[in-house]
């Protein structure tokens, strides 16, 4: 039996079916389509989704933002639920490069179903089309491929037959997940075809908890049992995999500490005793500490990004050995170590099986105790500078902690927030800690909560961002009012790029360019550059308010939690007052060579620093 529909049609109606299963839940893979229509997709992809309702459609008011969105779904559903993204050809589909590099870099799965050009070619050049005079086979799409893992072009109807069920075993396989780009030619959306009625069968994915070697697993038990100093690192794939109660009876049953990176935020409540906290550049004292010291770290679904590791500098103990539990192969064998390559959740269980009877030392428990309870005066003590007005950004992430609920989310991105709310977030819930820090990618906060809200609706999202995010990419307030979706936003103004003017200051430079000033004999010297962000969300249609206080701060969260519709709290930031870095250094290269002796000062620094750095064979 066959079904006459075309390409488009046949796209929208094989999507609707696909179903992912772990542990006994389905799940209805794609929850809806994000796009925004022009003449590549309008026709085509536009006319399938209006005929057939059962691929639900929301309108964005940009490409990338749509991008973030779906992926901020992804990341929210721990890797069970994402969403399509749709757009016309030329600029439409290569605004949606950022996030498909976002999506694959922080491993995340979304479907991207870009317009192309057409396949016939007789009416080339269409309007928005690259042309190349070596090749006719070539698109601005192409551009997808470097930060796609799969990638392939619709040249002809039957193609859909091979190339989705691929992009199926892409999408949700735990080991290869990210952007997957499929590009539509606008000719070929439009093209009927008779379909076999198989194809739009439903069909379910297994998400399997792949088992290590047990080889492997013997091998790293004798590690662990013989280590006096070891470690966890839990990234993302904690979350992911659902680990964290697994992670949780490991840590409290062998007393190993445990400290956080980005992704893995939240994996245990920060009140467990072996939570030391985060891990790295932007980590705590006493992680950091115990990563210098550590002759054993076991790395469960952590990638060891520059600032988990700090540069290469974190694990100075020449006998220290690494154990590394993640379904990525490709992570799993970093830092030389035994790659027990599998599921977190099913390789914790097995793991604890066979280390049973194994503890720390009691001197080095009681060294846990101690960082964990010198880390908290440490918070207490930034959450209550109350050095106002402006009041500072460690106080104003205090305020929001303190207010939240243990079932709310928190999402932020790029800027000097992340750093700060690794550091200081007290997170109660897996999940309840959402940042994007695999990309750092300005923009990325309002859509990624707008997001957020609709993976878990019930729930209250405070999105986290500074001035420079908000202006980039703040028209996604209105698609939140017209979804319903309600996000409460606080925006933190501290009138420029106030993490970058930081770094650029640290490397003996002045910060030029950084902060938002007038510009004055050539260069930016003058005032203050005012800009009224609260009218600004206002005019979107959010309610909007402006602060000056801690206690101002508190009156409006209580405020913006009563609204019916996204909400924007604007608080001046003191920039010049910092919450400081912990026993950790990140390799930002300084000038070689300069006429300014801070910045000559900065290189040695730099050159005594990197010395630390070490190879792991």
């Amino acid at each position: 039996m066959t079904k006459r529909l075309t390409v488009a049609q046949g796209i929208v109606r094989f999507l609707q079916n696909q179903y992912v299963e772990r542990d006994g839940r389905q799940h209805r893979f794609f929850e809806g389509c994000f796009g925004i229509f022009g003449h590549g997709n309008v026709a085509g992809i536009g006319q399938a989704l209006e005929q057939d309702p059962g691929l639900p459609y929301y309108l964005f008011r940009n490409e990338q933002a749509m991008v973030h969105a779906a992926v901020a779904f992804a990341k929210t559903t721990f890797r069970m639920r994402t969403m399509v993204c749709t757009s016309s050809i030329g600029p439409g589909a290569t605004n949606m490069v950022t996030g498909a590099a976002l999506a694959t870099i922080n491993r995340l799965p979304v479907l991207l179903l870009p317009g192309d050009l057409f396949a016939r070619r007789n009416v080339a050049p269409v309007l928005q089309q690259l042309e190349s005079s070596l090749t006719q086979d070539i698109s601005v799409n192409d551009c997808f491929k470097p930060v796609s893992r799969y990638w392939d072009r619709m040249q002809r109807p039957e193609q859909l037959l091979t190339a989705f069920p691929e992009a199926m075993r892409v999408l949700t396989s735990p080991a290869e997940t990210g952007a997957v780009t499929l590009c539509l030619p606008q000719d070929v959306q439009a093209e009927a075809f008779d379909f076999p009625e198989e194809f739009f069968q439903k069909r379910t994915w297994p998400i399997p908890r792949g088992r290590c070697d047990r080889e492997l697993l013997g091998r790293a038990t004798t590690w662990l049992r013989a280590a006096r100093a070891p470690l966890i690192i839990a990234g993302g794939g904690v979350l992911y995999s659902e680990a964290s109660e697994a992670l949780s009876k490991f840590a409290g049953a062998t007393g190993i500490p445990v400290c956080e990176t980005q992704a893995g935020k939240g994996s245990l409540p920060y009140d467990h005793a072996q939570n030391l906290g985060a891990m790295g550049v932007t980590g705590t004292p006493g992680a950091n500490i115990l990563a210098r010291e550590a002759d054993l770290v076991l790395g469960i679904g952590t990638r060891y990004s520059d600032f988990t590791s700090a540069s290469k500098t974190a694990f100075q103990n020449p006998s220290v050995r690494f154990v590394n539990i993640n379904v990525c192969e490709f992570d799993a064998f970093k830092h030389a170590a035994i790659a027990l390559t599998g599921d977190a959740r099913a390789t914790v269980e097995e793991l604890q099986q066979a280390i049973a009877g194994y503890k720390v030392a009691d001197e080095y428990e009681t060294k846990i105790a101690d960082f964990r309870a010198n880390w908290e005066k440490e918070v207490d003590r930034i959450y209550g500078l109350r050095k106002e007005p402006p009041i500072t950004q460690g106080e104003v992430i205090g305020i929001i902690n303190n207010f939240t609920e243990p079932s709310d989310i928190m999402i932020c991105a790029a800027g000097s927030m992340p750093g700060d709310l690794h550091k200081l977030w007290r997170t109660r819930q897996p999940g309840g800690y959402h940042m994007e820090y695999g990309y750092s990618c300005m923009g990325y906060e309002i859509a990624g909560g707008l997001g957020v809200k609709m993976a878990h609706p019930e729930r209250e999202v405070f999105v986290l961002v500074g001035d420079g995010s908000y202006l980039m990419m703040a028209q996604e307030i209105v698609t939140s009012l017209q979804e319903d979706c309600k996000v409460n936003i606080v925006l933190l103004d501290n009138h420029g790029f106030s993490s970058i003017g930081g770094l650029s200051v640290s490397c003996g430079n002045e910060g030029m360019g950084t902060e938002y000033r007038y510009h004055r004999s050539g260069k930016y010297e003058g005032d203050i550059v005012p800009v009224a962000f609260e009218a600004n969300a206002a005019s979107l249609g959010a309610w909007a308010t402006r602060v000056r206080t801690g206690e101002e701060l508190k009156a409006a969260l209580l405020a913006a939690r009563k609204q019916s519709r996204t909400s924007v709290v604007v608080v001046e930031t003191a920039f010049d007052e910092r919450v400081p870095g912990y026993e950790s250094w990140w390799d930002v290269p300084i000038a070689e060579v300069s006429e300014r002796e801070t910045v000559r000062a900065a290189r040695a620094k730099y050159e005594e620093a990197r010395k630390k750095e070490r190879y792991f064979f």
